[in-house]
């Protein structure tokens, strides 16, 4: 089953001594483009998730963040920067004196100085942390797939729906175009028979300028070729994932061939339909840019 590139995921977990949440989201993107955010003591794991993340979606721009917070308190270690206090202490004590104002100095008050208070965390296992965020992150990735896949059955129907209907204006094409030629056939007899006359007509030069036209109308390799395309389309777009670009590419064929019909349409019932083609083709052709 197809799936969508835009979709949205989360996870918690459990693992070597730390909380570990992880939530991700995505946007269309013609490239696979993945954005991690994390806490930067624990960045050695960027690199396996994006792996993580690599092996489940294709394309997209993907935006992955963790979160991370220690189980137990023995896991960190808060230290006082004593010098770094120590000057603040003294800076507030002249400050008091030169202004003449109270040293209410507390203790609390003056933990809050900028990096008075250090927290030092106990040597960390980067292999079973990075192991555990790509646990999490994978329960993530299944919730984040399942979404996709909702969207992307959502997308399939739509673009079978509209498969059908330019299957309608094919047909109508197919249908219509031969009477293009009977109509023209008649057009030339009618115009020469008011020239030259009944006498003067020449069947035989009516047939040969017919044929020439309808030789130059023909929009049956044009068709034929429009609806193998479609045939493709309707066997890729059940298939699975990833088919996007592919898609695309088989889309501008579509387009090639509608604008080469419409092109030899000498009748404005012809020109209206295609029209309505070429209409249909581009919404299939916006949907698809959602399409993994």
């Amino acid at each position: 089953m197809i799936k969508s590139m835009t979709g949205y995921g989360s996870a918690k977990g459990n693992a070597a001594g730390f909380e570990i949440s992880v939530e991700l989201k995505s946007v269309n993107n013609r490239y696979l483009e993945t954005s991690v955010r994390m806490p930067r003591s624990f960045l050695f794991a960027e690199e396996a998730v994006k792996s993580t993340v690599q092996r489940h979606i294709s394309r997209g721009k993907v935006d992955v963040f963790v979160n991370i917070n220690a189980v137990s308190v023995d896991d960190v270690k808060v230290t006082v920067n004593e010098s770094l206090l120590k000057g603040y202490m003294e800076a507030v004590k002249k400050i008091a004196e030169e202004y003449g104002l109270a040293e209410d100095l507390s203790a609390l008050s003056a933990a809050r100085f900028p990096d008075v208070l250090q927290v030092e965390r106990n040597d960390l296992d980067s292999e079973a942390i990075s192991a555990g965020i790509c646990t999490v992150l994978e329960e993530a990735l299944n919730d984040f797939d399942a979404m996709r896949e909702r969207e992307g059955e959502k997308l399939c129907a739509d673009v079978l729906s509209r498969l059908a209907t330019i299957d309608g204006y094919v047909t109508r094409v197919e249908q219509e175009s031969p009477t293009t030629v009977d109509r023209y056939r008649q057009r030339l007899e009618k115009k020469m028979a008011e020239v030259l006359g009944t006498a003067g007509i020449e069947t035989d030069r009516i047939l040969a300028e017919a044929a020439i036209y309808a030789d130059h109308i023909a929009v049956d390799e044009e068709t034929v070729r429009l609806r193998s395309h479609m045939a493709q389309l309707n066997q890729m777009i059940r298939g699975a994932s990833p088919i996007g670009r592919k898609i695309d590419f088989l889309i501008q064929e579509f387009n090639r061939e509608a604008n080469t019909i419409g092109s030899k349409c000498q009748n404005s019932d012809l020109a209206h339909v295609v029209v309505d083609l070429k209409s249909e083709i581009e919404k299939i052709r916006e949907q698809i840019q959602n399409i993994e």
